[in-house]
């Protein structure tokens, strides 16, 4: 896989710093089910790197100390660490909101049955990776079967109350374009979703994400190898909106990876950039258990530009 950071280090991105910190993202490993062709964590099935339960109390006594509002894991397929069960029981009890970035094909693995019954037991937060409603776009960015299996493991969910009024479970899905482009708009496409989902198949949701693909890891390579990192680049920039600077994921939120070290965010962990800097050593958030996050200066680079291009791109969809 070919490594995109010596093309995105030299920026003129907007230099960014952090507010009040109101998200703890934790990446529990990069062991996943599936191989999918946009992943920027470039996670699989042969991937053995997972977080371990000494990681996992550091973090819990970091929501604690900070009064962490939201835990939100991603991994991988967060599921498949050992310990996701005991650590979103103790985030639970320390009053911390659960958000899991599922891939709902997880549900129709073996083993792992019991995964709607736990996210619906506590309340956990459903971001589902659906990127798009087409079965053939579907399996050509994540495997053969890919859709079908999503679609029972959706329906497995709403089964259990997730997307429906009245229950407070709420199932977001996740669009990812196919193509080099920017993702559309989010609230005309969530209404396509919204009726070819309830039309096709039965399926209710609450929101849907687009995101834009991040030029890194294995989307990165893919785009270097076809020849369109250049162009892809050039469309990011193109489109920058400066507005969306002041709404991007990084100014509330920190990223954990499978070891403990903090990063500014997703994107900046798998390009190994530290907190604050490319140039600082790494951080363990051991050692940020009684520092004051807000105001520090965030670590930017060119790749920064996927998150205020045309409508935003954030963990929590557009920004726009």
């Amino acid at each position: 896989m070919r490594d995109t950071m010596p093309m995105l280090a030299e920026t003129d991105f907007p230099p960014l710093r952090r507010g009040r910190l109101e998200t703890l993202q934790m990446n529990l490993g990069y062991l996943c089910n599936l191989a999918c062709t946009h992943c920027h964590v470039a996670a699989g099935p042969r991937r053995t790197e997972l977080m371990d339960r000494e990681t996992m109390d550091v973090a819990l006594a970091f929501i604690e100390r900070h009064g962490i509002a939201n835990l939100d894991v991603t991994g991988g397929s967060p599921e498949m660490n050992p310990d996701f069960r005991y650590l979103m029981r103790e985030a639970a009890a320390r009053g911390a909101h659960l958000m899991d970035r599922c891939n709902p094909t997880i549900i129709e693995e073996p083993g792992y049955e019991w995964v709607p019954d736990f996210l619906a037991d506590h309340g956990v937060e459903v971001i589902a990776s659906l990127p798009c409603y087409s079965a053939d776009n579907v399996d050509r960015q994540r495997g053969k079967g890919v859709f079908d299996a999503s679609i029972r493991a959706l329906r497995k969910l709403n089964e259990r109350g997730y997307g429906m009024p009245g229950t407070g479970l709420a199932l977001n899905l996740v669009y990812n374009p196919v193509e080099p482009v920017l993702p559309p708009p989010q609230e005309a496409l969530r209404e396509d979703y919204r009726r070819f989902l309830r039309e096709r198949f039965g399926i209710e949701f609450n929101e849907l994400f687009t995101i834009a693909n991040m030029p890194i890891k294995r989307y990165g390579s893919m785009l270097m190898s076809k020849g369109r990192f250049g162009e892809y680049m050039d469309l990011l920039r193109g489109a920058h909106r400066p507005e969306n600077a002041a709404q991007v994921m990084c100014r509330n939120l920190v990223s954990v990876d499978y070891r403990g070290y903090v990063y500014d965010c997703d994107f900046n962990q798998m390009l190994e950039i530290s907190l604050g800097a490319a140039d600082k050593p790494r951080t363990h958030l051991r050692d940020l258990l009684d520092a004051e996050l807000a105001g520090r200066p965030i670590a930017v680079a060119d790749h920064c530009y996927g998150c205020t291009a045309g409508q935003g791109s954030s963990c929590g969809g557009a920004l726009s």
